[in-house]
């Protein structure tokens, strides 16, 4: 098979590493509110007279779907599967990069994602031992190649919710419905040295800036899936948020290295 492939120069490595810290680190989160998946509560209306009404909450259609969050994690299925991923992250509440795509979670990364920062969009294919980045902008655009490294896949979400859990009551916040799915809200604050096992990218690149903790809120599923995460910090007094979705769920995928089309 022709993939039409060639490693990337020194000069050129940087901005290829550059994308694959961002595209494979991302909790980038490698790694949170606008565009999120999941139902918000309805917003206020004004009146004839002027004041300002709240419509009534609709009932919580996952509650009679409850589930403890710590059983459905312990016993979460440990073979990867496929998702739909969609990772922002904000700096003063605009989105300064977004990714896209189809993974395979709960194991060895692998996937065919897009990524949009600083206005321009790459393509990117991660094999079980390769980086393949394309520009899209660029007509007719050549694959180039990274060796895949340790860091090449995201963050264990189970592990962010599994911090939290062990934050104790507090964090429980109960059932709630993220687009049709019966979740459990988690919620909390973590400091940055709690995800150095669970997420060390994000670890590193908080610790460096400064970071020394973060708020935390995470929706899985009763199979211990998370389905939405966000992450909101200030980064030298400027607030930031990382933010995560997860769809579309099912078996894991065979994502091979890109072919010249």
């Amino acid at each position: 098979m022709n993939t039409n492939t060639r490693t990337v120069s020194p000069r050129r490595r940087g901005t290829a590493l550059a994308f694959a810290a961002a595209v494979c680190g991302v909790t980038l989160l490698t790694g949170c509110d606008d565009g999120s998946a999941g139902t918000a509560a309805p917003a206020g209306s004004a009146s004839a007279s002027g004041a300002t009404t709240t419509a009534p909450a609709a009932p919580d259609a996952s509650a009679d779907k409850a589930f403890d969050p710590g059983k459905a994690l312990a016993s979460a299925a440990k073979k990867p599967y496929a998702a739909n991923v969609m990772v922002t992250s904000e700096t003063r509440g605009m989105p300064s990069l977004t990714m896209s795509g189809r993974a395979n979670l709960n194991g060895l990364f692998t996937g065919r994602m897009e990524m949009k920062s600083l206005g321009r969009t790459t393509e990117v294919v991660t094999t079980a031992d390769t980086n393949y980045f394309r520009s899209i902008e660029l007509a007719g655009a050549q694959w180039t190649t990274t060796p895949r490294t340790d860091n090449s896949g995201l963050a264990s979400y189970e592990g962010y919710a599994k911090l939290l859990l062990d934050a104790g009551p507090s964090a429980r916040k109960g059932m709630e419905d993220q687009d049709g799915v019966a979740t459990y809200h988690l919620s909390g604050r973590l400091s940055v040295a709690q995800i150095a096992s669970v997420d060390p990218r994000t670890h590193a690149s908080m610790k460096a800036k400064g970071v020394t903790g973060f708020d935390c809120d995470q929706w899985i599923d009763s199979q211990g899936r998370t389905l939405r995460f966000e992450q909101r910090f200030e980064l030298r007094g400027v607030k930031a948020a990382n933010k995560a979705t997860f769809s579309d769920f099912g078996p894991a995928e065979k994502f091979d290295a890109p072919t010249s089309g």
